[in-house]
């Protein structure tokens, strides 16, 4: 059944801010650490170069995190918490499975705790490690604004609730929502993620050869949380690909499909497969949108000392 424009774009997760300022008595700016905290950025690619060494889908998962914190409630780090003072941490939601490499973002956190002391947020250092690994894997590098300030509470059933988030009002295009869309370059899902579209019925918009190799794949239901399939040939770099294979019938989520079969959608999956800048240049616009997504700022929140629990 086709979408309405109304679903494919609440599908298409198309929110984020038109503006730099974030609200309240502070605003978001480049290089917000210049003064407080010089070094507060090369930690991160540092983090995020050792990691990437050692698991080279960590790029990936720190993508995911960084968008999933962002839909609930906004790019406020509040997927960061465990459970503690009636927090009840996000990861454990459904929709949240899969969530990795939080231990990513605790690490750089401590490590520069001990030069700044509750200066730097959890929340700019998801955005920051985001940043990186779109560009060590190959993609743009991405001029982040910073200022943004720890959330205080979180819970698991506004993960629930929230992803993915559909507020269609934000000024973001839907050439930039189709580019955001890309992030599924890079990485994996899991079967349970897509084996409805191979049982009972296969889902006629994928390949022969691509849904014979899904379906060697996810032959066991036992280990559909296990069992995984890359999201395009090149899973491990950041490029245009997955908007090529979609094209031929290798989208392995449904919405991969979708956007590549429906006429408001397919101009732009085309353009972004045959240019990779171009390409580029709408997943920045899009991504600096997104990390503006209802932030704090001013005197909002907090700066954790932390990453995983709130201050007091």
């Amino acid at each position: 059944m086709k979408m309405g424009l109304r679903e494919l774009t609440m599908v298409l997760i198309l929110w984020g801010s038109c503006c730099l300022f974030a609200g309240g008595n502070g605003v978001l700016v480049l290089h917000f650490y210049k003064k407080s905290c010089p070094s507060a950025e090369m930690p991160v690619k540092e983090e995020m170069k050792r990691n990437m060494l050692s698991d080279i889908s960590s790029a990936a998962a720190i993508l995911r995190l960084d968008f999933h914190d962002c839909q609930v409630d906004g790019c406020d780090g509040s997927i960061l918490l465990g459970n503690s003072n009636g927090i009840t941490t996000e990861t454990l939601s459904d929709k949240n499975f899969g969530i990795r490499k939080v231990d990513i973002i605790n690490e750089i956190k401590s490590s520069l705790e001990t030069i700044c002391p509750e200066t730097v947020s959890c929340a700019d250092f998801i955005q920051l490690a985001a940043r990186d690994a779109v560009y060590l894997s190959g993609g743009p590098y991405i001029e982040v604004l910073t200022g943004r300030r720890d959330a205080v509470s979180g819970k698991k059933e506004r993960a629930d609730n929230q992803l993915p988030t559909y507020d269609i009002s934000k000024n973001i295009s839907l050439e930039d929502g189709v580019a955001l869309m890309g992030s599924h370059t890079l990485g994996v899902s899991h079967c349970r993620n897509f084996q409805n579209r191979l049982w009972p019925i296969k889902d006629d918009t994928l390949s022969l050869a691509f849904s014979g190799m899904l379906e060697m794949i996810c032959s066991n239901p036992t280990l559909s949380d296990i069992s995984f399939a890359q999201n395009d040939a090149t899973t491990l770099y950041f490029d245009n690909q997955y908007f090529i294979d979609i094209q031929s019938g290798r989208g392995l989520l449904k919405i991969d499909s979708e956007i590549a079969k429906d006429p408001r959608t397919q101009p732009y999956v085309t353009a972004f497969g045959q240019n990779t800048q171009h390409f580029f240049d709408r997943f920045s616009s899009g991504f600096l949108k997104l990390s503006n997504y209802k932030v704090l700022v001013g005197g909002k929140g907090e700066i954790r000392r932390d990453c995983r629990f709130i201050n007091s």
